[in-house]
């Protein structure tokens, strides 16, 4: 055994002959939930390296890329651990440190406008040093030091998929300055940003920023992209064979994204155009927003393990099946709005109708698009050519001005609003702020889809008895009730295309 290896100790929450067999054989089901130490080389990997597999003697196995660096080591450029999909598996269950790590991997602590230590601490309504103490604890660094360790990694990944200019790059990853970002970068790394950027392949530019977003397999792609296609919005979404490409704004941030699929590479390719070039700071929020959205870091197998309750019902579970996400929850909430009682092409019709009369027009790299309205100019909409009950109107109406007058309010809090009830909010943390644990036990497809079980249970169903078999279910499957929702939905659709009946969107209880 290698004398630096074995003063390292096991820093992984998954046992070391588990990380043995799964680096031996590049299981990508594991690829971002451990980290190898080679002490031999001083690099860590992803257990899906295509380098030869180092001896068992020379190894240490780590939850995070932090922890590796900590013990002196660099991260592998072969297969570039700044790539990996993102892992929750290791934070524990300490929720306050779990959102502080969320808030600081959307680059809140970077660039012009980063808040510091003091001002993350208050608005987890902590103090400095317990934030401090919190990080130590679990990764072994300061909240300050990962967070410059987070930057730097996606500088890396920046200057090695993209063509962006180092300068751009520098502030792009969050750093105030070219000289900053250098020393930064050699202290992190030991390597320098321009011998990164030397060994990157180069590929024509557009105006595109290209990015490689690896998830842990399995990924169902079809079924993700087709439910955007049949909700798609003319202007704002395109769905062309396995391409999704919509235009957004985010936190004022505007621009296109486009995604493509390589199954092959267990990844999805990501392409964004920005309006204004100089939101370019705001490129790290935008990737981690992106990848809540398409839910590219779900460990799919430990969601199939907790929907195992629903399988043993004798339901059937679609492998991959991951949250379709939308931008913003405002957006998630009208839609919800829109969808109520209606079929999934009457919902689409009036989603059109609105982002056609309100959405704002913007020119981006030459092509026009629509931008999904915002809460503002909804707040003064009269909505005078939809053909649907007037106090869905008025909801839609007031929950815009709410919003638009309380843009911080938590989704919860949108519930003052006369007409939006529980199951609109429970609906927008699903698909807005991508929640997993959202089970809409009250939506009408689903309460068809569980009764069905319940039915071989009891010949007779009150509501009091459906209550309490979805309450159970809910908490056998916890914290995953946002994928039994999903697989619900998607059996009805496979059940209603089967019998040819009109498939419908979800539907709710009227929102009192």
């Amino acid at each position: 055994m290698s004398e630096a290896s074995s003063s390292i100790e096991h820093q992984c929450h998954i046992a070391a002959d588990i990380c043995q067999r799964a680096r031996l054989s590049r299981d990508a089901r594991f690829d971002g939930r451990f980290f190898t130490g080679v002490f031999s080389t001083g690099i860590y990997c992803r257990p899906i390296c295509p380098a030869p597999a180092p001896l068992e003697k020379n190894v240490r196995y780590f939850d995070s890329p932090v922890q590796a660096a900590n013990a002196g080591l660099r991260p592998c450029l072969r297969c570039r651990p700044d790539s990996a999909p993102n892992s929750r598996a290791w934070l524990g269950t300490q929720a306050t440190f779990n959102q502080a790590v969320e808030f600081i991997d959307q680059g809140v602590m970077s660039g012009d406008d980063g808040i510091s230590i003091a001002q993350l601490a208050e608005q987890l309504a902590i103090t400095p040093r317990y934030l401090n103490k919190l990080f130590n604890t679990h990764i072994g660094t300061s909240a300050k030091q990962y967070a410059l360790y987070r930057q730097v990694l996606f500088a890396k990944q920046l200057l090695v998929e993209s063509q962006l200019a180092i300068t751009d790059i520098a502030f792009a990853s969050g750093f105030n300055s070219i000289r900053r970002f250098n020393d930064a970068f050699k202290n992190i790394l030991t390597l320098a940003p321009s011998d990164v950027r030397r060994q990157a392949i180069a590929e024509e530019s557009s105006g595109q920023i290209t990015l490689k977003l690896s998830y842990r397999p399995p990924f169902a792609w079809d079924y993700l992209i087709g439910f955007y296609r049949v909700r798609q919005v003319a202007g704002m979404e395109w769905v062309t064979g396995d391409c999704y490409r919509r235009s957004f704004n985010i936190s004022g941030v505007i621009g296109v994204m486009t995604v493509h699929h390589d199954a092959a590479k267990h990844r999805l390719l990501l392409s964004i155009e920005l309006n204004d070039p100089k939101d370019i700071s705001q490129l790290m929020m935008l990737v981690s927003r992106i990848r809540r959205m398409l839910d590219v870091d779900a460990d799919m197998a430990q969601i199939g393990l907790g929907l195992s309750s629903y399988q043993a019902l004798g339901a059937e579970v679609t492998q991959g099946i991951r949250i379709p996400g939308v931008p913003t929850a405002f957006e998630a909430a009208c839609r919800a709005v829109l969808g109520q009682q209606v079929s999934v092409t009457q919902a689409c019709k009036l989603l059109n109708t609105l982002v056609e009369h309100y959405g704002e027009r913007v020119m981006i790299q030459g092509q026009s698009y629509l931008l999904f309205p915002t809460a503002k100019r909804l707040a003064n909409a009269s909505l005078k050519m939809f053909k649907m009950p007037n106090s869905r109107k008025q909801a839609l109406i007031g929950l815009a001005q709410f919003v638009a007058e309380h843009p911080d309010a938590k989704v919860e809090d949108w519930l003052q609003v006369k007409g939006i009830g529980p199951w609109t909010i429970a609906y927008t943390q699903l698909r807005g702020e991508q929640q997993p644990d959202v089970l809409l036990s009250s939506d009408l497809v689903i309460k068809n889809g569980l009764k069905c079980y319940l039915k071989k249970q009891q010949s007779e169903i009150s509501a009091k008895r459906y209550q309490k078999f979805a309450d159970e279910l809910a908490a056998k499957v916890s914290p995953w009730g946002s994928y039994l929702t999903l697989q619900i939905w998607h059996q009805a659709t496979l059940n209603s295309d089967k019998t040819s009946a009109p498939a419908h969107e979800p539907r709710s209880p009227t929102n009192k």
